[in-house]
C-alpha cells in the first residue's frame, strides 16, 4: 500500500500551532533551466517547512499533555508519548523520501459528476505533479456549490483517496460528498478518531476499534481498574471534541512496516491483535489526529474543523471481538455533522426511528417476543404468524405464476458436503456443528449445496432449463452475540431462497424476469429500489472470458430494465463475489433508510464443485474429446471429471427478493410504523356493539367475515363503547365496526376506517353483503391505501 504526505493549506493548524504554507504546484513550472532553478528552489523551501512542521508534532505530546485542555488525567500516558514520537519521526524519514521522488507531469481529469437536472457536467483537466498534487488543491477550480459538501475523493472510479494525500500517478478524479453514503461514511469514521483522541485524553484507555455504524460511529475501550463509562462523562469528552475541531487537527497519513508498528503498538494488547492477526505481511497505514495515533486504513475528512455539530448519543458494555470469553469493553457511540442544522435533523429523525421500532411495536402488537433460551430466535406468536404467512402465501402465488418449483431440503448435512462446496474453509466458523456418530454435522446457514444435490440426483436434459427450485427451509447462523438485533440480525431465520439452474444463453431473460418481479413485491409495499452491478474482483475463480460475458448479460439486462423506465443503475467495480458478478438490491423506506434486502448473485463455481452437467441439443461426435474443467475452489474439493461431448455445464443464479422472513417483517413493521395495509394486516377488522343485546348479531357479523378469511375480532366486555373504540384503534385494526340496533334491523354495519379521520364518528351505514365484497377486493387486489 502505497504511503502518504502532508499538503498544508494556508491557515491550517496542528493542536493550535500555525504550520507553513506548501507552496503550490504552477502550471509554469516544467523542465527548462529557470522551472530547474525554480524546482529547487521549491524543495529547499519544502526542506525548510517539513522541518518546522515536524518540530510542531514532535512538541505534540508533550504539548497536549502541558496545555489545559481539561484532562481527566493529569498527563498523556507514557505510551501516547512514546508511541506519537515514533510516528514523527518515521512520517519525517517519509517526507524525505518524497521530497526525492520524481514529481513528474501527470495527467488528471476532473469529473464532477451530474448537475441538479441530472445532466453530466463537463469533465476539467488540470495540471498537476506525482507526489505533490492533491485531489483537495483541485477543489479550488470548482464551484462552491460542489466543493462546500466535498468530504473524500475517489480516484479512477475505484480507491477512496484522501483530499490532502498526494496523487502517484496519472488519473480521473472525482468527488464523494457527506450526502452519499460513502461521504457519510468516512465522515463519522474520522468523527470516531476525534472520539478516540478525546477518550485517550480523559481516561488514558487503551482503544480497541472505532469505526462508523448505520447511524454515526462508536469506539470501544478498555479503561484502567475495570472503570465504567458514566453518562456524566458525555459532557467533558464532547467539550474536548469541540477543542479540537476548533485546532483544525489534520488527518496525516503513513505507511508504517510490521516490525514498526508491533513498536508502535506494543502497550496494547488489542490493537497486537489486529497487528498480528488481519494485517498483511507488507504492513498497514495508521493516521494520526492530534495526539491521536491509530491503526487504520483510511481514508480520512482533511482536518477536524469540517466537523461542526458532534454529540455522545449512548455508552454500553460490550466484549473484544465480540467473543463473551473475552475481554469485557466500553463502547461509546456518537454521532456528528458538518453542519448543525443536519444535527437537528437527525434528532428528529431518531424520535420518529424511535416510535417506529419494530422491537417495541412487535411487543404492543403482540407479533413476537425474544427469549434467553434461544438467543436471536425468534418467537413469532399467532398475530406475527398471520403476517408471516401472507408474505409466504404472496410469494408461492408468484411462483405459480413465473415457473418456480417449490422444494424441501435437510437442515443439517454431513460436513463433506461442505468441503466440497467450499463453504467448509470460510464460513465453518459461522455454522452451527455437532459431532453425531462420530463424524461432523452442521446445521445448513444457506441452501444452495441441497439444491445442487437436488439438480443432480437424476439425469437433466436441456430441456428442463432454467429449473427454478424456491426453498423456504430454515436456516442458522452462528452470529455473534453482541451482533443480535432484535430481528434484523438473527440466529435462526427463514429466506426466500431460490437458484435458478440455465444455461448460460439464459442469463439475461432470467435476470429481467427477477427485475420484473423485483418490481412487482417491491411496489406493493411502495418501496423504491436500486440496482447495483458488482463485477469481477481482484481474487476470483474461473476464466476472465466467462467473467467477461456473464458481465455482458447481466448489464445487457440492467440496460433493457433502464429503458423500460426502471430507473439507471450503478456499477461497483471491483466487488462481485469470488465465484461471479452480482447485483445487490436496496429498497428505501419511509424514513429513506436503505436496507439491502434481495441479491442476484451469479455462480459458475458451484455446478463446477458439485459436478452438474445437462444433456445439451448438440448429438454427441463420436471420437470428439472431453472439454477440460477448471480446478475446484477448495482444496478438500476433487477435482471435476471431464465433461463429455453432449454435455454442458449449467449456469447457478443465486436469488432473493425479500431475503430473510423476519428481518424483512422488521423492515415492514417500521416502514408501516405498524399500521399494516389490510391484505397482510394481523388485525384486519374488529367489532363492537352499542349495546349488549345486539351480541347475537356481532357474532353474526364476525362469523360472515371470517368465512372470507378474514381475521375479525369482537369486543364483547364490560367495557364501555368509547374504551373499546380507543383500544381497537391504538391495536391498529383496519377497521372498527360499530353495531347496534338500527344496523341488526338494516343487516348492515357502521364503518369506522383507521387511516381516515372522517369516519371516526357515525357515518352511513353500509350494507352486509356490501362490506363483505368490498373487503374482499381490498384483500385480493393487495392494496396499499387503507381505503374501501
Amino acid at each position: 500500500m502505497p504511503s502518504g504526505d502532508i499538503h498544508n493549506k494556508p491557515g491550517l493548524q496542528a493542536n493550535g500551532m500555525e504550520l507553513p504554507v506548501r507552496p503550490n504546484v504552477s502550471d509554469s513550472e516544467g523542465s527548462n533551466p529557470k522551472g530547474s532553478q525554480k524546482a529547487q528552489k521549491n524543495k529547499a523551501q519544502k526542506k525548510e517547512n517539513l522541518s518546522a512542521l515536524e518540530k510542531a508534532q514532535m512538541d505534540d505530546s508533550k504539548s497536549m499533555a502541558s496545555d489545559n485542555i481539561e484532562t481527566g488525567i493529569s498527563q498523556l500516558p507514557d505510551f501516547v508519548v512514546e508511541r506519537n514520537a515514533l510516528f514523527a519521526e518515521l512520517k519525517r524519514k517519509h517526507d524525505a523520501e518524497v521530497l526525492e521522488k520524481d514529481h513528474a507531469v501527470i495527467q488528471v481529469v476532473l469529473d464532477l459528476g451530474s448537475d441538479k437536472n441530472g445532466l453530466p457536467r463537463p469533465e476539467m483537466p488540470v495540471a498537476a505533479k506525482a507526489w505533490e498534487s492533491t485531489p483537495g488543491s483541485f477543489l479550488r477550480h470548482v464551484d462552491k456549490e460542489i466543493s462546500s459538501d466535498v468530504v473524500v475523493a475517489k480516484i479512477d472510479g475505484k480507491e477512496l483517496w484522501d483530499l490532502d494525500r498526494p496523487l502517484e500517478r496519472g488519473c480521473r478524479v472525482s468527488y464523494i460528498p457527506f450526502t452519499s453514503p460513502e461521504g457519510r461514511k468516512v465522515f463519522w469514521h474520522s468523527s470516531a478518531h476525534v472520539l478516540g483522541e478525546a477518550a485517550e485524553c480523559h481516561y488514558g484507555c487503551l482503544l480497541s476499534h472505532g469505526p462508523p455504524v448505520e447511524q454515526g460511529f462508536f469506539y470501544d475501550m478498555a479503561i484502567e481498574g475495570g472503570q465504567v463509562v458514566k453518562e456524566s462523562d458525555w459532557s467533558p469528552l464532547e467539550s474536548k471534541a469541540s477543542k479540537f475541531f476548533k485546532e483544525k487537527q489534520p488527518f496525516d497519513r503513513l505507511h508504517v512496516s510490521i516490525p514498526n508498528l508491533k513498536k508502535m503498538f506494543g502497550y496494547s494488547k488489542y490493537k497486537m491483535y489486529y497487528i498480528e492477526n488481519l494485517l498483511p505481511p507488507e504492513g498497514s497505514t495508521v493516521y494520526r489526529c492530534g495526539s491521536l495515533v491509530d491503526l487504520c486504513l483510511g481514508p480520512h475528512i482533511q482536518n477536524t474543523s469540517k466537523i461542526k455539530a458532534f454529540q455522545i448519543m449512548k455508552n454500553s458494555s460490550c466484549y473484544f471481538r465480540g467473543d463473551k470469553e473475552d475481554d469485557s469493553l466500553q463502547r461509546i457511540y456518537g454521532v456528528a455533522f458538518p453542519d448543525k442544522k443536519q444535527m437537528t435533523e437527525h434528532k428528529k429523525f431518531l424520535e420518529e426511528a424511535a416510535k417506529r421500532d419494530h422491537r417495541r411495536i412487535g411487543i404492543d402488537q403482540d407479533l413476537f417476543f425474544f427469549n434467553d433460551v434461544s438467543p436471536g430466535s425468534t418467537f413469532l406468536l399467532p398475530h406475527g404468524t398471520r403476517i408471516f404467512n401472507a408474505l409466504q402465501k404472496l410469494l408461492r402465488s408468484e411462483y405459480q405464476k413465473r415457473g418456480y418449483s417449490e422444494v424441501q431440503s435437510p437442515n443439517m448435512y454431513d460436513s463433506d458436503l461442505w468441503k466440497k462446496s467450499g463453504h467448509w474453509k470460510h464460513y465453518s466458523e459461522d455454522m452451527f456443528v455437532l459431532d453425531v456418530e462420530k463424524k461432523k454435522w452442521a446445521l445448513k446457514p444457506m441452501n444452495c449445496p441441497g439444491h445442487c444435490i437436488m439438480f443432480r440426483h437424476r439425469e437433466r436434459s436441456y430441456r428442463e432449463l432454467p429449473l427454478r427450485m424456491a426453498d423456504f427451509g430454515v436456516l442458522h447462523r452462528n452470529e455473534a452475540s453482541g451482533a443480535l438485533n432484535g430481528m434484523t440480525r438473527v440466529r435462526r431465520f427463514q429466506q426466500d431462497d431460490t437458484h435458478i439452474f440455465c444455461t448460460q444463453d439464459q442469463i439475461t431473460g432470467e435476470i429481467e424476469g427477477l427485475f420484473d418481479f423485483l418490481k412487482c413485491i417491491y411496489g406493493l409495499f411502495g418501496f423504491p429500489f436500486r440496482l447495483k452491478l458488482s463485477t469481477r474482483p481482484e481474487k476470483f475463480l474461473g476464466d476472465i472470458k466467462t467473467w467477461d460475458v456473464a458481465e455482458s448479460k447481466l448489464k445487457d439486462a440492467l440496460n433493457s430494465f433502464t429503458a423500460s423506465g426502471g430507473g439507471q443503475w450503478e456499477l461497483n467495480e471491483g466487488d462481485g463475489a469470488f465465484y461471479g458478478p452480482k447485483i445487490d438490491i436496496t429498497i428505501s423506506d419511509a424514513l429513506r433508510r436503505d436496507w439491502q434486502c434481495a441479491t442476484i448473485q451469479l455462480d459458475f463455481q458451484l455446478p463446477q464443485n458439485f459436478e452438474l452437467e445437462y444433456m445439451t441439443a448438440e448429438t454427441a461426435v463420436k471420437g470428439k474429446t472431453a472439454v477440460e474443467n477448471e480446478a475446484p475452489s477448495d482444496e478438500s474439493a476433487t477435482t471435476p471429471k471431464a465433461l463429455a461431448p453432449g454435455r454442458a455445464r449449467p449456469v447457478m443464479v443465486h436469488r432473493a427478493i425479500i431475503g430473510s422472513f423476519e428481518r424483512f417483517m422488521a423492515i415492514l413493521t417500521e416502514h408501516f410504523a405498524g399500521k399494516w395495509p389490510f391484505w397482510i394486516s394481523p388485525r384486519q377488522i374488529l367489532v363492537i356493539p352499542v349495546m349488549p343485546s345486539v351480541n347475537d348479531y356481532v357474532e353474526e357479523v364476525q362469523s360472515l367475515f371470517k368465512a372470507q378469511k378474514m381475521y375479525v375480532d369482537i369486543d364483547l366486555s364490560g367495557n364501555t363503547m368509547q374504551k373499546k373504540i380507543r383500544t381497537g384503534q391504538l391495536q391498529q385494526y383496519n377497521f372498527i365496526f360499530v353495531v347496534g340496533v338500527q344496523e341488526k334491523e338494516s343487516r348492515s354495519v357502521n364503518i369506522r376506517n383507521r387511516d381516515d379521520q372522517e369516519t371516526q364518528a357515525k357515518g352511513e351505514l353500509v350494507p352486509l353483503d356490501e362490506a363483505i365484497g368490498k373487503l374482499k377486493a381490498l384483500k385480493k387486489e393487495r392494496r396499499l391505501v387503507n381505503a374501501i
